[in-house]
């Protein structure tokens, strides 16, 4: 399993208007192989501003940079620098590839 998050610093005027956007994206990752699972987390607030981070979950590493190099990715981004920056400086991409998983016991 392959971890991969992009976390924002998002200002807490722009907050509304980050989720909406998320909330509202056509992202195609459904369309990928090896694609798991997509979560949008919201974070903790701190000096008015709030931490976002993307988790996306990928059956590899090779099946996510699948998606980088992918059509699908290329017309979920399409759009990124068109709208209002919401969020301060640069995403910062962080990749993890798992070493264990434990999962809940069904009762």
């Amino acid at each position: 399993m392959y971890l991969a998050m992009n976390r924002f610093i998002v200002a807490q005027d722009n907050a509304a208007a980050f989720e909406e956007l998320w909330l509202n994206r056509e992202s195609r990752l459904n369309e990928m192989d090896g694609f798991r699972a997509f979560h949008m987390l919201k974070g903790p607030e701190t000096e008015g501003k709030i931490l976002y981070a993307s988790h996306t979950v990928w059956e590899s590493e090779a099946h996510f940079l699948e998606w980088t190099r992918s059509q699908q990715f290329r017309d979920a981004h399409a759009k990124a620098g068109q709208k209002r920056k919401l969020h301060e400086g640069a995403p910062v991409f962080e990749g993890f590839t798992s070493i264990q998983s434990v999962a809940a016991t069904p009762a």
